[in-house]
């Protein structure tokens, strides 16, 4: 695949995004995929028993719920939910994340159902 010249705008790609808790690839790291997505509301309880989760807010607030506790995240900030780890995203506010993980991951883990999206790619 040749080289790209491009960078990659984060607020550019984020203004293409309308559908909440849908996943948009912006880029390729080695076996890892870049991803934006929206947030607004609460996600599924859910694990990934294969790799980390890294989540980075871009804008707004985000809750991540873990039984041990929450972990609230503002702009800037970023947390890595370790393999395995049951988790559950909340956004009382419209919130903008990147997320960063393997190729293929699916966004609701092992919980499956009908908010279960792959990763679309993001032109």
């Amino acid at each position: 695949m040749p080289m790209s010249l491009d960078a990659v705008n984060i607020a550019d790609k984020l203004s293409q995004i309308d559908e909440l808790w849908t996943q948009k690839k912006i880029a390729a790291l080695n076996d890892y995929e870049v991803k934006l997505a929206k947030l607004k509301g609460e996600f599924v309880w859910h694990t990934h028993p294969e790799t980390d989760e890294l989540f980075v807010v871009v804008s707004g607030r985000l809750t991540i719920r873990l039984r041990e506790g929450d972990v609230v995240l503002e702009p800037g900030d970023l947390y890595v939910v370790p393999r395995g780890v049951e988790h559950c995203p909340v956004a009382e506010e419209e919130t903008a994340v990147m997320l960063v993980e393997p190729t293929g991951t699916l966004n609701t883990g092992d919980a499956g159902g009908p908010m279960t999206r792959a990763a679309e790619p993001l032109a």
